[in-house]
């Protein structure tokens, strides 16, 4: 048997689209309408957001944060990435949506756990399903995002206002999710959460020549983080957290920042956290009056 000549052989199709004969390959029929602008269901030259992103570059020599004015009369905060323009409220959720016409599903779950309550039932009965769960995590990136861009623009106070609104997240999870894993899967950013409100907290009493009440602060954060390492481990969990490295940090700087007279107001402090068996700040109390002596 023969094979094949070369004119009977089946051409396959070349690397640049053509079929290796040398015969130009044509597109089928109607290919390219959209790429020419000919379909309908392409907006028009108004929605191009070309103009906006030009006029605020991205780089590194370019602020990538900012808030500006609504059309609403609001304010909101911007986020220049590059691929375009993240663009957040300040009040309720950042993306503007009232859940249940509610201000947040925060706030909603929130409403439905006091009627619970009001209705004489017990908190262990009040449930979250995993999908309510899995939104309320949703909602808290998006919190996170906000503050995260907040604590650039140095909006400290806004910035208090989300990672508290966030912990009280994770803590309705952890007490009323339905699964093991929603009611733990949180904790894992709750030391972040608990530093960037200790820094925010501080950088506000800091600015109105309060350093007391900045130390104070650092020291809940810090007293908080070793509670929450002592209870979900791990043993060595405190002494690596880069949060509480960072805090402790900041302490460093303030203590001796400290007039005389703030000892005997340490020694207080530690007496009263004894006393109340709050074991995590005496620690760190102690640990002050030390770096007092040093």
């Amino acid at each position: 048997m023969k094979p094949p000549d070369d004119q009977s052989r089946k051409q396959e199709p070349s690397p640049e689209g053509g079929h290796g004969d040398g015969r130009e390959s044509r597109p089928p029929e109607g290919a390219g309408d959209c790429a020419d602008g000919s379909d309908e269901s392409v907006a028009g030259p108004e929605h191009d957001l070309g103009p906006v992103l030009e006029a605020w570059k991205f780089g590194r020599r370019h602020p990538t944060v900012r808030l500006v004015r609504t059309r609403q009369g609001g304010r909101a905060v911007q986020v220049r990435m590059e691929l375009g323009i993240l663009q957040m409220e300040l009040e309720g959720r950042p993306d503007g949506r009232r859940p249940h016409g509610a201000e947040s599903l925060l706030a909603w779950h929130g409403a439905r756990l006091e009627a619970h309550r009001a209705a004489g039932n017990d908190d262990e009965d009040f449930r979250l399903t995993a999908k309510e769960c899995e939104a309320l995590r949703a909602e808290g990136v998006q919190v996170y995002h906000r503050y995260a861009a907040l604590f650039a623009l140095e909006e400290f106070e806004l910035v208090v206002c989300d990672t508290e609104r966030n912990l009280r997240m994770f803590d309705l999870c952890a007490r009323h999710g339905h699964g093991r894993q929603d009611r733990t899967m949180l904790e894992q950013y709750r030391p972040f959460v608990l530093m960037m409100r200790a820094r925010a907290q501080a950088a506000i009493a800091l600015a109105a020549g309060d350093d007391r009440t900045a130390l104070a602060a650092i020291d809940a954060a810090l007293a908080a983080l070793r509670a929450h390492f002592d209870e979900h481990g791990p043993a060595d969990g405190f002494e690596k957290s880069n949060e509480a490295t960072l805090l402790s940090g900041m302490r460093a700087v303030l203590v001796p920042r400290l007039p005389t007279s703030q000892r005997a107001e340490l020694e207080e402090r530690l007496r009263r956290a004894v006393a109340a068996e709050n074991f995590e700040l005496a620690a760190i109390l102690r640990d002050e009056l030390r770096t007092l002596e040093d």
